[in-house]
């Protein structure tokens, strides 16, 4: 008889296939001889469970038990977390990263293998940030493997916005930071060429950069307006 016969006959799903297994190896249908305690989470079990971490890494512990528990296998929120630690996953806090479209990706790509073989010493990066004094920096866990922080399943997007805060300017390069710059007040093309006019070539000096080096911002309207433009190519 098959087993799909055997097991309606007998009202067994999981336990038919596995004593004709250990039969036909071993002629014996008894439990075999092994150290420690049997696993509580059968391979089933653990499939199911990596198939839902796979699709939503930030589930909880407390979710896969009820998953578990609708099956019929009753554990513990330890046993879970032991069982995707053999899988090779940990909890890691969620990684927060800028909300970027297709479009914006691909223009990284593209701009990164263009300036591969830049030298990097002769490069200032400049940008402004904003850091918010009030609110709640809320954190969460995904369970992923090493190396994985960046797959955008496991981060966080993020936008700028809040209430009190800082807004700052600051400049760097592969031979240190340069100078960090409060910014009052809305920031415009005035201000920005000013920022820099008292900023970037003091930086520059003071890390020694030499002659032929590169100023490098991104596309925001006020570094690409056209006095913004003139003042960039005058350095």
């Amino acid at each position: 008889m098959g087993y799909k016969k055997i097991s309606k006959q007998l009202g067994e799903k999981l336990t038919v296939g596995a004593i004709i297994r250990k039969w036909k190896k071993h002629k014996v249908t008894t439990n075999l001889p092994r150290s420690g305690a049997p696993r509580k989470i059968l391979p089933r079990g653990i499939s199911m469970i990596m198939r839902k971490v796979r699709y939503q890494p930030s589930t909880t512990q407390e979710e896969r038990v009820n998953d578990l528990k609708a099956v019929g296998t009753t554990v513990t929120k330890g046993t879970i977390s032991n069982a995707l630690h053999r899988e090779g996953l940990k909890s890691c806090y969620v990684r927060k990263v800028p909300l970027l479209k297709k479009a914006h990706v691909q223009a990284h790509l593209k701009f990164g293998k263009e300036h591969l073989d830049d030298p990097e010493e002769k490069v200032m990066w400049s940008d402004e940030t904003k850091i918010e004094l009030f609110g709640i920096n809320s954190t969460r866990s995904v369970w992923r493997k090493r190396n994985a922080e960046y797959n955008p399943k496991n981060t966080i997007p993020t936008v700028k916005h809040g209430g009190g805060n800082l807004m700052l300017w600051g400049c760097f390069s592969a031979k240190g930071t340069g100078r960090l710059h409060r910014i009052e007040g809305r920031m415009n093309g005035a201000m920005y060429q000013e920022i820099l006019g008292d900023n970037l070539l003091p930086s520059v000096r003071a890390l020694k950069m030499g002659c032929g080096w590169v100023f490098q911002h991104d596309n925001d309207p006020k570094h690409t307006a056209n006095k913004g433009v003139a003042q960039k190519q005058a350095y």
